[in-house]
């Protein structure tokens, strides 16, 4: 008789083709949800990558109690590709926004942030960030300052996530005073504290200005989430004249898109860029016009 902690040839190809039949039937799993549930939790261990991926998925749709535990032994794995850890953080960050009780699951999340390994540290983070699990936001603010600045950025997206308004000030601290990568992950995650609209736009309005020309245009990107095209003609019209082609671009493409016909003042302005210095401003420009019709 073969020790308990193996599984038998046949036993385990049962399991695998049980859980390959719940992978390709949404129907059957949700049909038998309880016992395909424990066969795709017992295939986890025995299955190659792309079936254990679609499994992940699965059970992190069935968002109960019984898996939490299964997705974090996945996602803290060793033996786990670094693809597989990853998606087991996604589903479980998924799952613990509908237990009735996460409290177990996040101390233990909470207590992988203090791994020295940083991937463990970025996929807890990650699977931490759901609406309301405000009891995270202390550690995660301070992933912020994180040596790995992958841990940071996950943090930043996490910290969103919370949709909790008083994490934006200290978000805000970290925009002026964070590394530049820091600073982009916060930029592009600003728009979603949609109960500070005003106050985000404000932010993105200043960083027109900025010296980095990469923080100017992901703020020129990300300004059409927060405000209306037809409210920001002004906007794009200023930024024909950034010294750099790709903000320039952006500009004319922003106008293009802009709702209602073209005023003089736009078309003149526009114009000039027919004769930008760099191929794709005026390839825009162009466009903007028609002429490539």
């Amino acid at each position: 008789m073969p020790p308990n902690n193996i599984i038998s040839f046949d036993r385990r190809k049962r399991i695998l083709e049980k859980a390959q039949r719940y992978v390709a039937s949404l129907e059957a799993f949700l049909e038998d949800a309880p016992k395909a549930v424990a066969t795709l939790i017992d295939a986890l261990p025995i299955a190659d990558d792309p079936l254990k991926q679609e499994m992940i998925l699965l059970l992190g749709s069935h968002a109960k109690e019984e898996v939490a535990a299964p997705l974090f032994k996945i996602m803290t794995d060793p033996r786990q590709s670094e693809e597989i850890r990853h998606a087991a953080s996604v589903q479980l960050s998924v799952t613990c926004s509908f237990l009735k009780d996460p409290t177990p699951i996040v101390k233990r999340l909470l207590a992988e942030l203090d791994s020295r390994d940083p991937e463990r540290r970025r996929n807890a983070a990650f699977a931490l960030g759901w609406e309301g699990n405000d009891r995270a936001a202390i550690a995660l603010i301070e992933c912020l300052f994180d040596p790995d600045i992958d841990v940071q950025q996950t943090a930043v997206n996490a910290l969103s996530n919370l949709r909790n308004e008083r994490v934006l000030d200290m978000m805000l601290d970290r925009l002026e005073h964070g590394p530049l990568e820091q600073r982009r992950s916060i930029l592009f995650n600003l728009w979603r504290f949609t109960s500070q609209r005003e106050r985000v736009r404000s932010v993105y309005m200043a960083y027109l200005a900025h010296p980095d020309d990469r923080l100017r245009f992901d703020a020129l990107v990300l300004l059409g989430r927060v405000g209306e095209a037809d409210d920001l003609v002004e906007v794009h019209l200023r930024m024909l004249a950034d010294a750099h082609a790709r903000i320039r671009r952006l500009a004319v493409e922003r106008l293009q898109q802009s709702p209602g016909p073209g005023t003089a003042e736009v078309d003149d302005r526009v114009r000039a860029r027919l004769q930008d210095p760099d191929a794709r401003v005026r390839q825009a420009a162009i466009r903007f016009f028609g002429f490539d019709r």
